[in-house]
């Protein structure tokens, strides 16, 4: 991977003079290949990773296994895109096992997201199946522990 992409998607808000610096290139140079990668669409967006519980918001987030039957001439993708296409769905994935796409999901409340599944999820033709497990609490998001521990001694030891 260029190591330019490297930087920007380990921490995306570095200004391209702190990337010139780190890389040993021209800031116009740095300027100039970015915009060149948001062009081809090799970088599509910018984001911040959220400690959700420090925010005081009232979200609920799934993970939906659907299995689907593969369409003549398109395959998955067809299905996938439709389904990726709703504004609840944060993300949509192509999987390998005894599902086929990997679906996760952001609504309101656990009704938003039962309705969501019951009645545009699970009724497009071509879906067999849903599973759907909710997220309690997340450790770990995109490579960034969520809570960092600040306790760097021993355990106590009781006699």
């Amino acid at each position: 991977m260029d190591p330019l992409l490297q930087q920007l998607k380990d921490n995306a808000s570095l200004r391209p003079a702190q990337l010139a610096a780190l890389l040993g290139l021209s800031e116009a140079e740095v300027v100039s290949r970015i915009k060149q990668y948001e062009d081809d669409q090799v970088i599509l967006a910018y984001r911040a990773i959220l400690n959700e519980e420090k925010l005081d918001t009232e979200k609920v987030q799934a993970v939906i296994e659907v299995k689907i039957t593969p369409e003549r001439g398109g395959g998955f993708d067809r299905l996938a895109e439709r389904i990726a296409k709703y504004s609840e769905v944060q993300s949509c994935y192509l999987m390998s096992g005894s599902y086929d796409l990997l679906v996760l999901l952001e609504g309101g409340n656990l009704k938003e997201v039962a309705t969501f599944v019951s009645e545009k999820l699970a009724t497009i033709q071509g879906v067999l199946s849903t599973s759907t497990h909710f997220i309690l609490k997340p450790y770990k998001q995109q490579g960034i522990l969520i809570r960092q521990e600040t306790n760097e001694g021993r355990l106590a030891v009781t006699p």
